[in-house]
């Protein structure tokens, strides 16, 4: 799988005070650059995972896709030629600021800017957190996922399973269409929602102590209409998590205890039992739709639905203590 993981993301916003307090104090990130025209921020050993940057608009600028080799980089871009979709060669200068050897760009077929990337700078420095957290679940699995909504649904798909070698690791198809992709043994890095609507829903950042989402929901709970789904655990990759509304106006699920699969035996399915076991209800959806989660979720329980029992989870804290 060439394409090995969602290497880093790209914000547009003029709201870079509020961006900062938010990824900072309550994501955990580590501010490594900040002024009047960007930020940027670290979840690991990479320079920089998450950037925000003053351009027009106010929702997703990139996502960048991390490949394996060269090679690899090069191939997409002959690849991506043939099929007469534009593709831009980065400059040295665009490759310093995203802090990579070499890139290509180009836009999906609804508009979204992708950048492919290889050989990621790193960091020698130790990652310091914004407020008191274990870290983040990265390293193979980049950093979290990312979910766009879609006008057209099924031309979406074909063009990341098509072009870029993106595999399906489920779909459902109510209350609307969803759609999940893995690149490596994360249950999924990406993710198309049939919403009708186009930009972007949410990207997901995993913590190494379920404790940090909680203690993160906490401090979400003290901010006015912060919160967009309460504490849940979804049904496919059996995340336990919440999603805060960022001062962009889309959601960032902080997550724990993600399903990691095996990608040589995995096979596609359909779910139909909704997206989530328990919680994760949405205040800001219309009561119908609302209603129709909730009742799914109802339906799970009576049925007896449950992500399986973890037996022995030494990475439950983080570290594996054993001497109790």
């Amino acid at each position: 799988m060439p394409i090995n993981s969602l290497g880093y993301i790209g914000i547009r916003s003029k709201d870079l005070i509020d961006w900062e307090d938010f990824a900072k104090n309550l994501l955990g990130m580590q501010s490594v650059e900040t002024g009047h025209y960007a930020l940027a921020f670290r979840m690991d050993d990479y320079k920089q995972r998450l950037m925000v940057e003053t351009e027009s608009g106010d929702t997703l600028g990139f996502l960048g896709w991390e490949v394996d080799s060269l090679e690899d980089l090069e191939r997409y871009g002959k690849k991506l030629d043939r099929q007469n979709i534009p593709v831009s060669y980065g400059s040295k200068e665009l490759s310093d600021k995203r802090y990579v050897k070499e890139l290509i760009s180009f836009h999906d077929p609804e508009g979204n800017r992708i950048e492919l990337f290889w050989g990621p700078m790193l960091d020698t420095t130790k990652f310091k957190p914004g407020r008191p957290i274990s870290g983040f679940k990265t390293g193979p699995y980049g950093m979290g996922h990312a979910v766009l909504h879609a006008k057209n649904v099924d031309v979406l798909v074909r063009f990341y399973c098509d072009n870029l070698d993106f595999r399906v690791s489920d779909y459902g198809l109510s209350p609307y269409p969803m759609h999940f992709f893995h690149v490596n043994g994360r249950h999924h890095s990406f993710a198309i929602l049939g919403t009708k609507l186009s930009g972007f829903h949410h990207f997901m950042v995993e913590f190494n102590n379920l404790d940090d989402v909680g203690q993160g929901y906490d401090l979400a709970c003290l901010e006015e209409d912060r919160i967009a789904y309460t504490l849940g655990r979804h049904t496919n990759d059996y995340m336990t998590s919440f999603y805060a509304k960022t001062p962009s106006g889309f959601f960032i699920e902080s997550g724990w205890g993600g399903r990691i699969i095996n990608v040589d035996e995995w096979q596609p399915h359909e779910t139909n039992v909704g997206p989530s076991f328990w919680g994760h209800d949405r205040p800001y959806l219309d009561e119908v739709t609302r209603k129709k989660l909730k009742d799914m979720r109802l339906k799970a329980a009576s049925d007896g639905l449950q992500a399986p029992l973890l037996i022995d989870c030494p990475w439950l804290y983080g570290v594996h203590d054993k001497n109790p």
